[in-house]
Formats: C-alpha cells, structure tokens, sequence
C-alpha cells in the first residue's frame, strides 16, 4: 500500500503548529501541505505580520490560525504535531515544552521522506551541494524529464516538490542541510543514494563544535542498508569519521587523485575521470576544458553528480558535452553582467570563508578582481581568507562590507601584520556604496576585470537572508549597467 497521503484522511483531526513561516517559501509549502492533508494549522513565528506579509499573502486563502510576534507556550503542549522550520535552533525552549509534553516533532524533510514513495538522491556537504544537486537533475533529465531539485531552496522547497511528483514515476534529487538532516531519523526513511561533498567549519554558531556539526551531517546515511549507496569525498578530512560510523550502505568515493585498489568511486588521472567498481576500471571524459571553464573547486561538484546519476541509473549515459551543458546554480559563482572587459559575479550564496577563497582563486586567474566581501559572522575562522586576499586582491580593490565577520577580517589583517590591507581600509554599511565603489574602480582599469561579489559570510545583520542579499545586488548591478 502507498504511503502517500490519501485526500485529506492523514492529518485529520490532527492539530499542527508550524514553528516559522519564515520567507523563504519552506513554511508557506509546509503549512499549505498540511492544510490541504486535513490538518488544523496553527502557524507561528517570532516575526511580525509586517515582516512575514509576503509569506502571509501566499497562505490568505487557507484557514489557519496565526500566533505572530513571538512563541506562545501553550501552543506547544495543545498541539499534535509540531513542524519545526530548519532555522529553529534544536535547544529551543519551546521544543523542549513539545517535547515534555510529548508531542511529535518534525520538519519538511522528515515529513516528505516518511510520506513519499520516490526513490531519492540526496546530497548535503559544507560546499558545493546546491550545484552538485542541480547538476545530478540536469543529467537525469535525459531519462526523467520531470525531474528537478529540491529541498533546502527558496524555489522548491520539500512539501512542494511532494505534490508536483505525487503519483509519478520521478526521482528525487534533494539538497539537505544539516539543519533538516537532524530530524531525517524521525522518518524511518533513508534516501536511496546519499552524498557528503565535504565538511569544512560552518555553522558554529548553531551546533557545539565540528563533531556536532558532522554527526548532524551523518545522518543523511545513519537509516540506509546494504541495498542503497553512500559517496563520500576521499580527499575531505571528515570522511573518516563518517566511515568510523560504519555505514550499511555500498561505499563509493570520490577523489581528484588516484583513488586506492581497493576502493569503488570515480577518480581523475591524467585529466581524464575513470570509474571504478570491484576491481574493474572504466574511462570516461576529459576534465580538461570542463576544469578551465567552470574551475578546478567545481570538479568535486562534477565527480559527486556523475557518480550519483551512475550508481542510481547506469542507463543514464553522461558524456563530456554533457557536462559542459551543466547549468550555474543561482548567486552561485553566478556572472550576471559582462560587456567588453568588464564582468560582474554574483556569489551572494558564499557564506562561508571557503567559499569567498574558491571564488577568488578562480576570477582571480581571469584578470583583475575587485572584491566585495563582509558580512555577518558565524563563529568561523577568517585567518586563512585574509591570506588569500592579501596574496590576490590588491588592497584599493578590496570592498568591505559592514558586519561583525567583517570585524573579524579586519582583525585578521592587523593580527597578520598585513600592512597593505590594515585597518584603515573603509567599511561601507550599505551595499549600494559597495557597488558604487566598485563600477567606479572598474572604469579605470583597462585590462579584463571581474567585479566579485563574494562574501564569505551570513547576510542577517542586513539582509533577510543570502538569497535577498543576492537579489538586492542584481538589483543595483542593473540600475547602474543602464
């Protein structure tokens, strides 16, 4: 028997507190899918209707209950079932009151795992995992049509990818974050191929130290058997302690080098990727042009997706023009604007120190780069960040952004003894002054440039999130490319 959700028979007379509406769309999908499988909605959030309006203009036509401008304990002992958004810290207050009472608790991701009926990939890792996401549905395309990406994105968030693909013969490909991993085991469900990418510092500010961080990762795998596929990325520090966990699942890896005899996965040698399983080796493509193209950090992205699409349909035969068709992820590395000499990047989605270094290690190679970076912090290290830019950016092409990570960076200059990059370099509190600096700069350089605007931080200080952030920027690229 199917377990999907049949009319509205699931939720009846269930009672349903959706904690965060948020604005990113995952609220709004959850709260819509509970309604419409009989639930009775109570939505609340620590933001006001004024902040929350567009989410709430997205759900005026359904009968929920609000309870906005803060939590109200009672909801959380009085309700069935309480959906928690993924920005919900684990040690909330009010989770520990649901909890108490005990009242079940979830979130997008457990819900749609225990509910849908499609085999799935999912895909989560500290870098790279919305493009390695993307990239897995745009090879499955040539098989699945209807395939698309979802989960951890303002596009398509999990319970709305639910009802696109209810009733269809369509793989799942699903970008996870840590924070929907930490319900997942609720579930009783694992998906079917499962991918680490990485594991670098992130999120410190939500999770007590890296072990925490990655057992929030590990369980991506922790409900697979020996019928579903792990990947895990050979050359990441973090995978043995994935491995010390002992994963059911059939063990693939992934490896700029050689991988060892005895290993399965996909490996480059000799700027070619080769496949491996038992003992048998297979070569497929050239990397060469996809590498200078797209960057050396994006080959990680590639090996994930190709070995993904292998392990879940070997009749799904991707070859070098495929890759190289592979589309941008969104404020990803993303080039919104070029003309003549000039380019503007927008890596908004960078909020992390790694992420700024990837894109700089890779525009930096094209010409001249006037970095935007700064924002706020996350309990990270930007020791290694400020190496970089005092190695590649020239210091009157650094912009910086106001925010308490910017502080950080600033201190890292002075603390390195960088004198050309010293703590008189002026921090800009808009982002509209950023972009004006940086068209100004540009007009004055005469051979190829990119304008980069990669953080290398969260966004919360100014910015609802990295996504508004990204779309402000566009914004103002426009107004002033006219």
């Amino acid at each position: 028997m199917s377990k999907s959700p049949q009319n509205k028979k699931l939720f009846k007379g269930v009672r349903a507190l959706v904690m965060g509406i948020g604005l990113h769309g995952g609220g709004v999908a959850t709260a819509r899918w509970l309604v419409k499988n009989g639930a009775m909605v109570t939505a609340t959030d620590k933001r006001d209707k004024e902040t929350l309006a567009p989410s709430l203009r997205a759900l005026s036509k359904l009968k929920i209950k609000y309870s906005l401008g803060g939590h109200r304990c009672d909801d959380f002992r009085t309700h069935d079932l309480v959906v928690v958004n993924p920005g919900v810290p684990r040690d909330s207050e009010f989770l520990a009151i649901a909890a108490k009472a005990k009242k079940r608790i979830e979130n997008d991701a457990s819900l749609f795992f225990r509910y849908s009926d499609n085999p799935a990939i999912a895909i989560t890792g500290t870098r790279g995992k919305t493009t390695t996401t993307l990239w897995v549905a745009n090879l499955l395309k040539k098989k699945y049509p209807q395939v698309a990406p979802c989960g951890n994105t303002p596009d398509n968030a999990f319970l709305k990818e639910f009802d696109r693909i209810k009733g269809k013969r369509v793989p799942v490909v699903a970008e996870m974050s840590s924070w929907q991993l930490e319900y997942l085991p609720v579930s009783g469900v694992a998906p079917h191929v499962a991918i680490i990418t990485n594991l670098y510092h992130d999120h410190l500010n939500r999770y007590d130290g890296m072990k925490d961080y990655a057992n929030a990762k590990a369980n991506i795998f922790t409900g697979q058997d020996d019928g579903d596929f792990l990947i895990l990325n050979y050359d990441n520090e973090w995978t043995r302690y994935f491995l010390g966990k002992k994963p059911k699942a059939l063990l693939f890896f992934t490896s700029k080098k050689v991988l060892p005899r005895t290993l399965n996965g996909l490996f480059v040698r000799s700027e070619f990727l080769f496949f491996r399983f038992d003992g048998m080796e297979q070569k497929l493509f050239s990397v060469k042009r996809f590498i200078a193209e797209r960057g050396a950090h994006n080959l990680e992205n590639l090996m994930h997706a190709v070995l993904a699409v292998k392990l879940f349909d070997s009749s799904v035969v991707v070859g070098e023009r495929d890759v190289l068709r592979l589309s941008t992820p969104r404020m990803r590395q993303e080039v919104v604007y070029r003309k003549g000499r000039l380019s503007v990047v927008n890596d908004s989605c960078a909020t992390s120190p790694d992420g700024a270094i990837a894109a700089i290690e890779r525009f930096r190679k094209l010409g001249n780069v006037i970095l935007i970076c700064g924002g706020t912090d996350k309990v990270l290290d930007f020791d290694e960040l400020a190496r970089v830019i005092k190695k590649q950016i020239k210091p009157e092409h650094l912009i910086l952004l106001g925010g308490t990570a910017t502080n950080k960076l600033q201190k890292e200059f002075h603390e390195q003894n960088m004198s050309r990059l010293s703590l008189d370099i002026e921090v800009r509190e808009n982002l509209d002054s950023c972009v004006v600096e940086a068209f100004r700069l540009a007009k004055k350089l005469k051979r190829k440039t990119t304008i980069l605007f990669s953080p290398g931080a969260a966004s919360f200080e100014k910015f609802l999130h990295e996504f508004d952030r990204g779309e402000q920027f566009n914004k103002l690229v426009k107004k002033y490319t006219k």
